[in-house]
């Protein structure tokens, strides 16, 4: 087995694809956006633990910390009495001892540029048809260009269309909440992020860039699933306005800059279940295959570490890819089973569902970040849930030299 063909640009294609090539495999990655924009947005992710070995692996351990948002202060904005100081780092610190916070935009560049030259990007294009002979896949393009690979990747998130093309329509677990980024003109916030919770809802702020220009994140709790589409832009910036337009604080100003926020993005927070997310020469990576919920879950590094063994798995089975897809499978069961209790709890914790939540949640944090590290990783499961998703996690050595990290 020679050929991949790897549909999405986001952060799991990419690093899937560096590894691919890595392990003598040629890799091809799809993507339906015309164009690969440099820091395109998105929110800040997490890597955790086995997710930062790997990219360290991958020889990006330096440009990936360069890159870190850099937030040391969170303040719980409460109107009317002073703000609660959250220290970030100290809190971190209690959530796993290797940890980077990166904004998705960054992380995804910075995959594609230590690609480029070795993996062929076919932009402006997607997956329409999939037809497994048993001995290769034959993939047509929206594009009506056809190839023929020996396997086929769906690495094209929450809503893969590899995924419907190969299993149907498979549900999309609604946790009961919505997430909404988008960036908009800001003065110097520094290291400083600003966050106001109120009752079913969330706000935080916090800088970006050279510092003029900041990220707004809003998350929505909701007992049932709102009627608007997940490519409706009109639709979901009037949800929003909706939803939030009765805050007070600096929320009026956020929704001022909506109509013109180019990266606006909004999502229910849902989870991907299946007892499989292989079948024949076809597989599922990262979101495509077990989102454990956007913004609350740790799907970026699910998504990293699951990249790297689908690789080594595939790579080592040699001619017999179903044997290499079971593999990666028994690999991944662990930490895709463990990521299916985070999201729920980090949902509730930063969206709170009564006044009495609303007015403790900076406190708890607070006083959290003052505890030994040991400690807080024992007594909270917010914190420490998405590092320890990955605890049975156990990475194959890498190909060849050592990359230096």
């Amino acid at each position: 087995m020679t050929t991949v063909l790897v549909s999405g640009a986001g952060v799991a294609g990419p690093a899937l694809a560096w590894w691919l090539h890595r392990r003598g495999l040629v890799p091809t990655v799809v993507e339906r956006r015309p164009a690969l924009r440099a820091g395109d947005g998105g929110h800040a992710v997490d890597l955790f633990g086995p997710a930062v070995e790997v990219v360290a692996r991958m020889g990006l351990a330096d440009a990936v910390r360069d890159a870190r948002t850099r937030t040391e202060t969170l303040a719980w904005v409460r109107p009317g009495r002073r703000p609660v100081e959250v220290d970030v780092e100290a809190l971190s610190a209690g959530v796993s001892d290797r940890h980077v916070e990166v904004l998705r935009g960054d992380l995804v560049s910075l995959l594609v540029a230590a690609t480029r030259d070795d993996v062929e990007y076919v932009l402006g294009d997607e997956v329409t048809a999939l037809t497994d002979s048993g001995s290769g896949v034959e993939v047509t393009l929206a594009s009506g260009a056809q190839r023929v690979v020996d396997l086929v990747v769906g690495a094209d998130g929450l809503h893969s269309g590899v995924r419907r093309l190969v299993f149907g329509e498979v549900p999309e677990l609604f946790l009961g909440g919505y997430l909404a980024v988008f960036s908009l003109p800001w003065e110097q916030l520094g290291g400083r992020a600003l966050a106001l919770a109120d009752v079913g809802r969330s706000v935080a702020l916090y800088g970006v860039g050279d510092g003029s220009r900041a990220r707004a994140v809003l998350l929505l709790r909701t007992d049932r699933e709102l009627p608007v589409d997940h490519r409706d832009l009109a639709g979901q910036r009037e949800l929003v306005r909706e939803a939030f337009g009765d805050l007070g604080w600096e929320v009026p100003r956020l929704l001022r800059a909506l109509p013109e926020a180019e990266d606006f993005y909004l999502d229910a927070i849902s989870q991907v279940r299946m007892d499989t997310w292989s079948r024949g020469r076809v597989t599922l990576v990262g979101d495509a295959g077990y989102c454990p919920g956007p913004a609350v879950g740790g799907g970026t590094s699910l998504a990293v570490v699951g990249a790297h063994l689908l690789a080594a798995a595939v790579a080592g089975a040699g001619r017999d890819p179903a044997a290499g897809l079971a593999a990666y499978e028994r690999a991944m069961a662990e930490p895709v089973r463990q990521s299916r209790r985070i999201g729920p709890a980090v949902l509730r914790t930063l969206v709170p569902g009564s006044r009495a939540q609303a007015r403790l949640t900076p406190l708890v944090l607070r006083s959290l970040a003052s505890l030994p590290g040991p400690l807080r990783r024992r007594l909270t499961s917010y914190g420490g849930g998405p590092a320890r998703m990955l605890d049975a996690v156990v990475l194959p050595a890498s190909p060849g030299p050592a990359v230096s990290s």
